[in-house]
């Protein structure tokens, strides 16, 4: 009968090894944040690789591949690199050489860390769906490290396939490579999770206290998607209005003057309505002076927040006759964004811990 392995606190060793046989590196947990991706850089060509790998994917543009490739391929990916460049050059964190979107979910993976240290068998990392760090060196680099049970934790409050399903395909996709695979969880949305809801309204609060004038109207935007996914059972819109009425009655405002949008739509097909840019040029020509924009929807400040609603919005706005304008942050590496991810993690990793 053979000896039972001599183990140590993370590793292993078989008792009939040589000395010099490698340890087998286990017990341990990976948590990793998974969020959306961002260029290398702000060049027509890491904007090209970024924007190609992106709008290739299945989940995300849902047309059949021989109607799609010529389009993306011959005159998308010809034209927006250079465009699109130059609107990420206006947010780009210039001391890191990065997007702020990379910046934040590595500030957001640091910190939570820092709040499981006390418990040696946990590892945090984060990865992204698109470019880097890419999921599958990530899903590695926890291996190596001795986890054999791994938490995926999507950084999308509302569930939708072209955001929480695509992240966690591509770990599967890793996962199918590997001979020994880990154990793995993924955490499921949290649209309605009371600490996000609280973490949101404390957020939303903190940030209108800093104004100098009190919003008329405040306005919840969320991404937008084609209405087409809605109607193939996508559940999506729904978790946002739920999400929305949550915040209003947290907050307790008035149901007039609270609204919910949705942004970022792309291509000619309806997407879900109402859109966020038209509803703010109406709202300016109404008379509305003051406003104030939050986007629940997203974990960590990124373009479609910095630039397109910060940025454009605000032009639409003040160029409609608005006067007073203010984008609210998102939860970012804020406490209160850290208190949302622990809450989430934490949770889906009973019985792991």
């Amino acid at each position: 009968m053979n000896e039972l392995p001599k183990s140590s606190e993370f590793g292993i060793r078989p008792a009939n090894a040589p000395a010099d046989h490698p340890r087998v590196a286990f017990g341990r947990i990976g948590i990793l944040l998974l969020n959306l991706g961002t260029p290398d850089g702000t060049g027509y060509w890491p904007m090209r690789r970024y924007l190609k790998e992106f709008l290739s994917d299945e989940r995300v543009i849902e047309v059949p591949r021989w109607k799609w490739w010529p389009i993306l391929n011959l005159i998308i990916l010809t034209v927006r690199p250079a465009r699109k460049g130059k609107d990420y050059a206006t947010i780009w964190n210039k001391e890191k050489d990065e997007s702020p979107i990379k910046t934040i979910t590595r500030n957001q993976a640091s910190q939570l860390a820092e709040r499981f240290k006390s418990d040696p068998r946990i590892v945090v990392d984060w990865a992204m769906r698109y470019a880097n760090p890419t999921t599958e060196s990530r899903i590695q680099a926890l291996k190596d490290q001795g986890c054999d049970r791994i938490l995926l934790v999507p950084l999308y409050p509302q569930y939708a396939a072209a955001t929480t399903a695509t992240a966690c395909d591509q770990a599967f996709r890793a996962l199918m490579k590997m001979r020994w695979q880990p154990a793995v969880r993924a955490a499921p949305a949290y649209f309605e999770d009371p600490a996000y809801i609280k973490a949101v309204a404390t957020s939303i609060r903190k940030s209108l206290a800093k104004l100098d004038f009190e919003p008329e109207k405040i306005i919840a935007t969320f991404h937008g998607m084609p209405e087409a996914y809605l109607a193939k059972g996508d559940p999506y819109h729904c978790q946002c209005q739920k999400t929305s009425r949550l915040l209003r009655a947290e907050l307790g405002i008035e149901p007039d003057r609270w609204l919910t949008t949705f942004q970022s739509r792309f291509g000619n097909d309806p997407w879900l309505q109402p859109y966020t840019d038209k509803t703010v040029q109406e709202l300016a020509k109404s008379g509305v002076k003051r406003l104030a924009l939050v986007a629940p929807g997203f974990s960590a400040d990124c373009l479609e927040t910095l630039e397109e609603l910060d940025g454009e919005n605000r032009h639409y706005f003040e160029g409609n006759g608005g006067e007073k304008f203010a984008y609210l942050p998102a939860l970012n590496d804020s406490p209160e964004g850290i208190d949302v991810i622990e809450a989430v993690t934490r949770r889906e990793l009973m019985g792991w811990i």
